[in-house]
Formats: structure tokens, sequence, C-alpha cells
């Protein structure tokens, strides 16, 4: 389902995602925001020593207001809305912060394979923090491979990786990727069945960027008890299918101060 957008950089978006698999919007959020964000990291990094900054995931979220706030900013639901519709849910949120030298690749794959969702209708936006290039380890994609049935999982640990997997790399032809090059605010959005990746970050550069995984309200998540991220974002929900979180209430110890934060008291 899409409608009709009310910005007109959204014009057309869901014509080249349907035959591409992924698509670019520029702009979307502004550089007060985008920096918020950088300063996230740091602050979810300084209370998670030891964890790599590839692995800030949906679990952290729950009571993190500054998240929240960030992943339901109407900018990104417009966007979020050409795909799945007005009634958004949450599934997950992952930040995926490449370190300058160290940061780790991400291994060909399939996100759908990955997910407990029925039915899989999805679509990840992912916004970039920082200018996203070859160099530091930009997404790559191949385009059309969204009409490809989801693939198996491959443990892989013969090579760092921030998935510990990927898929059988011999359907993967690599002659055909594509390098999402991005600026900080710019905004991808990409089918789960689409095979994306990237390599490593060997520049002096930090590669930051935010996953954000939307679905329809008629999605259902597959789990035992509370999904953490399960937050409704916007119109409404579908009676049995999901149990949404509140949002969470701004605290300094759950939360970084934030623009705006008087108003999540």
């Amino acid at each position: 389902m899409s409608t009709t957008p009310a910005r007109p950089e959204l014009a057309g978006i869901r014509e080249r995602y349907d035959r591409d698999g992924y698509v670019i919007v520029r702009n979307v959020i502004d550089a007060d925001l985008v920096e918020e964000a950088r300063q996230h990291i740091e602050w979810l990094l300084a209370r998670n020593p030891g964890q790599r900054p590839e692995q800030l995931h949906h679990y952290l979220m729950t009571h993190d207001a500054f998240w929240v706030r960030l992943i339901s900013d109407d900018r990104l639901l417009d966007v979020a809305e050409q795909f799945i519709g007005p009634n958004i849910a949450l599934f997950a949120s992952h930040y995926i912060a490449k370190r300058p030298y160290d940061g780790q690749a991400v291994l060909w794959h399939q996100d759908g394979s990955y997910w407990p969702l029925e039915p899989m209708e999805v679509t990840t936006l992912w916004l970039s923090l920082d200018d996203s290039t070859p160099e530091n380890g930009c997404m790559r994609v191949i385009p059309g491979t969204q009409h490809l049935e989801l693939k198996g999982v491959q443990r892989r640990t013969d090579v760092d990786n921030v998935l510990s997997s990927g898929m059988d790399e011999s359907l993967v032809d690599e002659s055909k990727a594509v390098d999402v090059i991005l600026a900080p605010g710019d905004v991808s959005i990409h089918h789960p069945n689409v095979i994306h990746g990237s390599n490593a970050n060997t520049s002096p550069r930090w590669r930051r960027g935010l996953t954000i995984r939307y679905i329809p309200t008629s999605t259902r998540i597959i789990c035992d008890g509370q999904w953490p991220s399960a937050f409704l974002l916007r119109g409404h929900a579908v009676e049995g299918i999901n149990n949404y979180l509140p949002f969470p209430k701004y605290s300094p110890q759950t939360s970084m101060p934030f623009r705006g934060c008087e108003r999540w008291m």
C-alpha cells in the first residue's frame, strides 16, 4: 500500500523502490538532529562499555526517550508511509556505527531471513549520520534482487562481520553491486528481500547510521512475551496482532538530554 506523498521530494520513490529494491531520499533530517544522533551513539557506548559500536540494538531502546523521539520523527514516518501505508509501527532499530580503521563489514544477506515477522511486510529506512562512501564502508545493494525468495542464513566467523553470518555467496552477482552513497541526513530505503551488505571501514572517518524497521500494524511480531521495541507510531493498531509499549518518559537515567526532552517528561 502507498499513499499520495505530501512532500514533492517523495514523488516517485515507490516506483523506484519497486523497480530496484531500494531508493534514496535526500535531506530528510536536519543537521541538528543528525548531530544529536551522533551524540546518542557516544552516550550509548559510554553506558555499555565493551559493546562494539556496530552492535547498538533495539533491546536498548525500550526506555530511551531520545531513540523513540528520533524514530517517530514525522519526516521519517512520511517516508515510511509511502511503502507501508498510514498505520505504522516499529519492529526494530539498530545503530551500525563503523569506527575509523576497524569498522566491521556486513556480509551479503537479505534482512527478512533473520526476522520473526508474519507476513514479511516491512521496510527499512537507513538514516545516514556521516558521509557514507565506498571508502568508509557504505551499504552496497544488488538492484532487482527483491524479487528473490528469502534464502537461508549461514554462520560466518572466518571474517569479522557485524552479523556473524551471511548468505550463500554463490547466489550473489557482485558485479551488479551499487554503492549507496549518502550525506548526513539522507535516508535510503530497502526491501527485506533485496541482497545487500557493506565492506569494512578502513578509512580515517566514522561511518555511522541508524537502521529503522517499520511495519504496518497488520504485520505480527512473533515472539514470546513483550517485544522490546514494539511502538505504535502513526495511525491505528489492529486488534489481536501486537502489544505495543507506551512511549518512554524522559529521565536522565534512561535517556540523554535532547532538544524538546521536557515534552517527554
